[in-house]
């Protein structure tokens, strides 16, 4: 009886292993499906405007309300040439339209355009396409708009000009490590944003 029993027992444990060893086999060769990257959900603003046309400055447009205007007064630690540069701040976002003026005459017009250019191709590196386009908008101001595609640090800029006179350059920027994927429901937002600017642009 003694025997028996320790048989019994000895064939419960080989039968354990075996189930064991095969649950680990199956579990070996069973597929795993990676989770997919996320990222948080962003609730959007209304779209909604406002002027700007201060005193003194030589041009006006309309802004979004969820946005305000700040003056610039640096270029790289240095003062800037005239005091007609702004940033547009979306504080909601981390983001920032930079914009820029510059006289024609003072500066060379063909030098603004080469300028504008370059500013734009610095990120060619980064980048796997760079898209130009000339605009008109319906108020007859004349430029070019730049869509950057990639990591880069920023993916929409424009120029706007009356050939003789002004010069104006805006970037979108983002208070953030430059992502296409997480940041492109952002960017595309405020881009609608950067057009209603540009299509409301006025010289004065």
């Amino acid at each position: 009886m003694i025997r028996k029993t320790v048989s019994h027992c000895a064939g419960r444990a080989v039968l354990l292993l075996i189930v064991y060893g095969l649950s680990a086999l199956a579990s070996c060769n069973s597929s795993f499906t990676p989770k997919p990257t996320g990222y948080f959900k962003i609730n959007f603003p209304k779209k909604e405007y406002r002027v700007f046309d201060q005193p003194g400055y030589p041009y006006s447009f309309e802004y979004p309300v969820y946005a305000n205007i700040v003056k610039d007064s640096t270029f790289f630690g240095d003062a800037t040439e005239n005091p007609w540069w702004i940033n547009v701040d979306f504080p909601q976002f981390a983001g920032r339209i930079y914009v820029s003026y510059k006289n024609i005459g003072k500066n060379k017009f063909d030098t603004l355009i080469k300028h504008a250019f370059m500013l734009t191709d610095k990120h060619t590196s980064k980048a796997y396409s760079i898209e130009d386009s000339a605009l008109a908008t319906p108020l007859g101001v004349h430029g070019m708009f730049f869509s950057v595609g990639g990591n880069v640090a920023t993916a929409n800029q424009f120029f706007l000009t009356d050939t003789t006179r002004h010069f104006l350059r805006g970037a979108l920027y983002f208070d953030a490590t430059p992502n296409e994927d997480s940041l492109g429901m952002v960017n595309r937002f405020l881009v609608e944003d950067m057009r209603h600017l540009i299509n409301t642009f006025k010289w004065k």
